[in-house]
């Protein structure tokens, strides 16, 4: 099956709700060029962008958004500001701080939500993840990312994908950008699809969310930055290569098998199998499968789907919805631990399973067959892991159904459509998560409109903090909520309502706090009501 073009898949919603994508490049209107440079430097000056960078690189946080909101005042627009920040975060952090990375990846996403809020409040989700930047950028001593030295710049013609994976895999980090440079002459998918087998061998959310960002920041900084924004990969994998190595061997080894055994076994590099569309009942099942299953026979379901000749997309979705269902079965355990459910944002397994999902969707979207049957297997295998402590099913984190109750569900059937909004609001508020969620699916049963929920939960991903991952697990549900057929697709917009009412005013610490770090302070430089 012939892979959809990120263009032509990702699209609105409806009207006033982005999806993802600018709609055209930016690129061009910031004088990107269009060759790669002739000393081999995958970090060129790009004027006049290259200005900005350097203020985002160097102002404190308690300078920024003054000169920031300025900037905008006097023209500078919200994608330029995305495509400096995207530099400037991959050359500060290179990928391999821990809260550098989570910043990186909610950038594009922030950007992607500006364009669903009124004008004047539009730079606000850039500007919140901005002073995140900053703050953890003055805990930095000089960039990270530097220029690759020439020797690691040269084209031999002799770099290989596979070679490229063990170079990431030993933790070789200048011999595997060198190859990524190489690749990267060649072209920006062959760099892409490389990289993506270290992904492989060193799965785990953030370094399957991570090249994914990367590759859909090349929306605002052109094709050309390609080898810059996916070093930061390379750095991550290889930075979690020498750790497992280190710390658990034996597991990183069975780990790195499972997937070349299950090609193998279903012999998934000579499909022949006729294409075949899945229905809403296979769909609805395969999806329950995954969460029953353990880690191994999930990645063996997946794989036999794929042999089977199931469309990749829709094999996906069923992944999806699991990890959706994933957020709404978290319970609290009798200590309230956040990992039970006490807090369903941030670091919760439902959260991560939802977008570590989401990016392997979008990759499989534009890699090779070859990497989107891997990613494929791996999104299952998470799934499937996520629901499970241990392995075990004594051990599992969840219940059967849904946290939702009865009295839940037949408090939401009283609710007119007319005043909906405004319980949805005071739910969240109040850290209701059975009521905004239950409210919330009452809504997609009585057949109503999602966009103006959206627009509500948008409000919210903007002003909380989230544990650093609002933007983030935003647009991955408007992207899963896009890409599910309408019969099951609010179980997505359920799990954000859930997630939305845990995150209101929790600090990363989950303390009462207010709201992110930045916001109240951008919302008065642009002059806007809290």
């Amino acid at each position: 099956m012939k892979p959809h073009s990120r263009r032509s898949f990702l699209s609105l919603v409806g009207q006033g709700m982005l999806v993802s994508g600018l709609g055209v490049p930016v690129a061009a209107e910031l004088g990107v060029p269009t060759a790669w440079a002739d000393d081999g430097s995958d970090l060129p000056k790009l004027d006049p962008l290259e200005p900005l960078v350097a203020l985002l690189q160097e102002t404190p946080k308690e300078k920024l958004l003054p000169l920031l909101v300025s900037q905008l005042r006097s023209g500078l627009k919200v994608a330029e500001l995305t495509a400096a920040a995207g530099l400037a975060n991959a050359r500060t952090f290179g990928g391999e701080n821990y809260f550098g990375f989570h910043v990186f990846m909610a950038l594009a996403p922030a950007a992607q939500m500006a364009q669903s809020l009124p004008t004047d409040r539009a730079p606000l989700p850039l500007l919140k993840v901005l002073y995140r930047h900053a703050h953890y950028a003055q805990e930095m001593s000089g960039a990270a990312l530097q220029p690759l030295e020439p020797a690691q710049s040269e084209s031999t013609g002799a770099a290989t994908a596979e070679a490229l994976r063990a170079a990431v895999n030993r933790g070789d980090v200048r011999a595997a950008e060198a190859l990524l440079a190489e690749l990267s002459r060649r072209s920006p998918e062959d760099a892409l699809n490389a990289a993506l087998l270290g992904v492989q061998d060193n799965h785990e959310v953030h370094s399957v969310v991570l090249p994914w960002r990367a590759w859909a920041m090349l929306d605002f900084l052109g094709r050309e930055q390609a080898l810059t924004l996916l070093r930061q990969s390379i750095r991550k994998c290889a930075q979690q290569s020498r750790q497992q190595a280190a710390n658990h061997p034996d597991l990183q080894a069975r780990a790195r098998a499972r997937v070349p055994q299950l090609v193998e076994k279903h012999q998934l590099g000579d499909k022949t199998a006729a294409p075949r569309s899945a229905d809403d009942a296979w769909i609805s099942r395969f999806s329950d499968e995954l969460l029953g299953a353990s880690a191994d026979a999930a990645g063996e379901q997946v794989a036999l789907a794929l042999a089977e000749g199931f469309l990749p997309e829709h094999i996906g979705e069923a992944i999806s919805l699991a990890a959706s269902e994933l957020v709404l079965r978290q319970v609290a355990n009798a200590q309230g631990s956040y990992r039970l459910g006490r807090r369903s944002h941030g670091d919760a397994p439902g959260v991560h399973a939802a977008d570590t999902v989401n990016a392997w969707r979008n990759l499989a979207r534009v890699c090779n067959d070859r990497n989107r049957m891997a990613g494929l297997i791996l999104a299952g295998i998470n799934v499937a892991s996520s629901y499970h402590q241990g392995g075990q099913p004594q051990d599992r984190l969840h219940e059967q159904q849904c946290f939702l109750r009865s009295e839940d569900r037949a408090q939401a059937a009283k609710v007119a459509a007319a005043q909906l909004p405004e319980e949805l609001r005071t739910a969240i508020e109040d850290n209701d998560q059975q009521r905004a969620t239950a409210l919330v699916e009452w809504a997609g049963q009585q057949g109503l409109e999602a966009v103006p929920l959206f627009n509500q939960f948008l409000r919210y991903a903007v002003s909380e903090d989230g544990r650093l991952h609002a933007e983030k697990y935003f647009l991955t549900v408007v992207e899963e909520f896009r890409a599910t057929r309408p019969s099951l697709r609010w179980k997505h917009l359920m799990a954000l309502a859930r997630v939305t009412a845990s995150c209101y005013g929790m600090s990363q610490q989950d303390r009462k706090e207010g709201r992110a770090p930045g916001y109240e302070e951008a919302c008065q430089l642009l002059k806007v009501p809290v």
